[in-house]
C-alpha cells in the first residue's frame, strides 16, 4: 500500500511537471533597425509586452545587429528551451530553414516570409490591401495632384506597399502622379532617417504634398521632413499619428503585435499550429489609423470613401494586385 501511494504521488508530480512545462517560455528576436524603431520591430515588442502583462510570463529577447547573428540567435534560444521562438523579418528565412529541423519539438514563428517546416508558423500580411486604403486618403487629401512614397530596402515586399498605395491613389484620381524612391539595397536602409528626410525633401521639391513612408526607422526622417515642410505624411506598421500631430494624415497599420501575441498565447494554451497564416483586411491584420491626432484631417467624405474601399476589398469587389505574385504593378 505504501508503495502504491508513493507511485500515485510520483505520478501526480510528473503530471504537474508536464503541465508546467507546457507553459510558454517565449523568446522574440528583433530585426535590424532596433526594438524601438517606432515601426515594425516595436510592434513585435508591443505584442510581447501585451502577453507578459496579461499572463505574468516573462519572455527573452534579442536585437539583431548584423545578418551574421540570425542563425546564432535562433539556435541559442531553441537550445535554451524557449518556446515559441518568434522572429520578424523576411531576412530570417534561411536561418529558420536551417535551425527549425534541428529542434523538432520547438515551435517557431517567422513573420513576413514563408518557411515550409512542420514546426514553423509563417505569418504574412496583405500589405497591399492596407496600402490601397491610405492611397485613397492620400489622393483625396492632395491639392497638388502629386503624392509620393519612400521605401526602405529595395525588395519586392516594399514594392508591395508601393504598388497598393499607387492603386488606391489612382482609383481616386487616375491622373495623379505617384513618386517613389527606395532608400537602399541592404539592411542599413531600415535605419537611416537622415537619408529618409533627404529623399522626402526631393519629392516635395517635385510637387508631392503627401508622402507615405514604409521604411522602418528611416521613416522617422520622412515624417520629420514632411512636418518641417508642412505637408502630410502617412506612417506605417505601428500607429505613428502621434509622432507629428497635425501633419500625420494617417498610418497604415500592420498588426505584427497581434501575430507575436497570438504565437505566445497559442503555445501557452496548447493551441499552436504551424503552416501559413495570412492577415489582411478581413482578419484586421492591416488597416488605417484614425484617432485624436488625425481626426480633424480626415473629412467625412474621405472616411466614407476609404471605408467603402475596405468593404469592397473584403467582399472581392475590388481586387488589389499583389506585387510579390509577379513582381509587376499594373498601374505604374
Amino acid at each position: 500500500m505504501k508503495l502504491l501511494k508513493t507511485l500515485i504521488a510520483t505520478t501526480a508530480l510528473v503530471g504537474a511537471a508536464t503541465f508546467a512545462n507546457a507553459q510558454a517560455n517565449p523568446a522574440v528576436i528583433f530585426d535590424l533597425g532596433g526594438k524601438f524603431d517606432k515601426s515594425f520591430n516595436e510592434m513585435s515588442y508591443t505584442g510581447a509586452e501585451r502577453f507578459r502583462e496579461e499572463t505574468g510570463i516573462e519572455y527573452r529577447e534579442f536585437e539583431l545587429q548584423s545578418d551574421a547573428q540570425r542563425e546564432q540567435a535562433l539556435r541559442r534560444f531553441a537550445q535554451a528551451g524557449n518556446n515559441p521562438v518568434v522572429v520578424a523579418g523576411f531576412s530570417n528565412a534561411t536561418a529558420m530553414n536551417t535551425v527549425a529541423p534541428d529542434f523538432p519539438d520547438t515551435d517557431f514563428v517567422i513573420i513576413d516570409m514563408v518557411v515550409d517546416q512542420p514546426n514553423v508558423r509563417s505569418v504574412i500580411f496583405a500589405e497591399h490591401e492596407g496600402s490601397y486604403l491610405v492611397g485613397v486618403l492620400a489622393a483625396m487629401a492632395s491639392e497638388s495632384g502629386t503624392v509620393s512614397f519612400v521605401g526602405g530596402m529595395d525588395i519586392p515586399l516594399i514594392s508591395k506597399f508601393q504598388c497598393g498605395y499607387t492603386q488606391g491613389a489612382k482609383a481616386v484620381n487616375p491622373d495623379i502622379t505617384v513618386l517613389a524612391t527606395m532608400t537602399g539595397t541592404d539592411g542599413s536602409a531600415w535605419n537611416n532617417p537622415v537619408k529618409g528626410g533627404e529623399l522626402t525633401m526631393s519629392q516635395i521639391e517635385n510637387g508631392s504634398d503627401v508622402v507615405f513612408a514604409a521604411a522602418g526607422g528611416t521613416g522617422r526622417g520622412v515624417l520629420q521632413a514632411a512636418a518641417d515642410a508642412g505637408i502630410y505624411a502617412i506612417g506605417v506598421d505601428a500607429n505613428q499619428n502621434y509622432m507629428q500631430p497635425g501633419t500625420m494624415l494617417t498610418s497604415m497599420m500592420k498588426r505584427v503585435d497581434v501575430a507575436v501575441y497570438n504565437a505566445f498565447n497559442d503555445v501557452n494554451n496548447g493551441e499552436f499550429t504551424a503552416g501559413i497564416q495570412v492577415m489582411g483586411l478581413a482578419e484586421d491584420g492591416v488597416g488605417y489609423a484614425l484617432d485624436e491626432y488625425n481626426a480633424d484631417l480626415i473629412t467625412p467624405e474621405m472616411k466614407a470613401a476609404v471605408d467603402q474601399a475596405r468593404a469592397d476589398i473584403i467582399a472581392g469587389n475590388i481586387v488589389v494586385h499583389d506585387y510579390t505574385v509577379d513582381n509587376t504593378c499594373p498601374v505604374e
